[in-house]
C-alpha cells in the first residue's frame, strides 16, 4: 500500500473529471434554464464556460484534448445551434435528440478510436478507492488487451444505447402526440441510461473488476512463514 494514501483522496481525484467535466456543465444548465428560467440561449453559452476552459487549459498544458470537457462543449455548441430553430412543436422536441445525438457519436467513435471516453466514468467503481486496485487498473490497461477490448466495449454499449434512444425520441416526435412527447422523451432516457448501465456492467464492467480481483490475488496471498 502507498504510504501517506488517502482512500478518500483517492475517491475524489477518480471522481473530479466527472464532476468538472460533465456534473459542472450540465449541472450549471439546468439550474440556470429550468430552476432560474434563463433564456435557452445564454443558459447553454454560460454552461460553456468550465468545459471551454477545462479545453483549453489542457490543451495548453499537454497539448492534448481533454476528451469529455472537449465533448460536453461540442454539445452545448450544437445545442446553441440547434436553439435557433424555429417552427412546430415538434420540431422544438426533436432538437433535443441533436444534442444527445452528438454524445452518443463521439461515445461510439472515441470506443473504436481505441480512446474510450467512459473509461473516466468506470474507473471510479472499478477502483473504489484503493490504490492497489487502481494500480492494477492501470497495469491491466497497458498489458491485457482482453481488458482494454471490455473497456471499449463498455463505451460503445454507452454510445450505441443512447445513439437507439435518440432515434427513438426522433421517430416519436413526429408521430406520437407533442403532449406525450414531453414526459416520454424522459422516460426514454432514463431507460436508455439504466439499460447501459445494466448491459454495460454485465457485459465489461464485471468482468474488468474480476480482472482486477485477479490481479490483485497474489499480492493478497499470505506467505509462508
Amino acid at each position: 500500500m502507498t504510504e501517506n494514501y488517502s482512500p478518500r483522496k483517492e475517491m475524489l481525484n477518480n471522481f473530479k473529471p466527472l464532476v468538472l467535466d460533465l456534473g459542472l456543465p450540465l449541472g450549471s444548465y439546468y439550474l440556470l434554464h429550468d430552476a432560474f428560467g434563463v433564456d435557452l440561449l445564454l443558459s447553454l453559452a454560460l454552461s460553456s464556460v468550465p468545459p471551454a476552459v477545462r479545453t483549453f487549459y489542457g490543451w495548453l498544458r499537454d497539448r492534448s484534448l481533454n476528451g469529455l470537457a472537449a465533448l460536453m462543449l461540442v454539445m452545448n455548441i450544437v445545442g446553441i445551434a440547434l436553439s435557433f430553430t424555429s417552427g412546430s412543436p415538434r420540431i422544438m422536441v426533436a432538437k433535443d435528440s441533436g444534442t444527445s445525438s452528438v454524445f452518443a457519436i463521439v461515445l461510439i467513435v472515441s470506443a473504436f478510436s481505441g480512446k474510450p471516453l467512459m473509461s473516466a466514468g468506470l474507473r471510479p467503481w472499478l477502483v473504489k478507492g484503493n490504490a492497489d486496485r487502481a494500480t492494477a487498473l492501470d497495469r491491466l490497461t497497458a498489458t491485457s488487451a482482453r481488458f482494454r477490448r471490455m473497456d471499449r466495449k463498455f463505451t460503445l454499449i454507452w454510445g450505441a444505447t443512447l445513439f437507439v434512444e435518440c432515434v427513438a425520441r426522433v421517430i416519436g416526435a413526429f408521430t406520437l402526440p407533442v403532449a406525450t412527447m414531453v414526459w416520454l422523451s424522459n422516460v426514454l432516457l432514463i431507460a436508455a441510461i439504466v439499460l447501459a448501465s445494466v448491459v454495460g456492467g454485465a457485459v465489461a464492467a464485471d468482468p474488468m473488476e474480476k480482472m482486477i480481483d485477479a490481479e490483485l490475488a497474489p499480492t493478497l496471498t499470505p506467505q509462508p512463514a
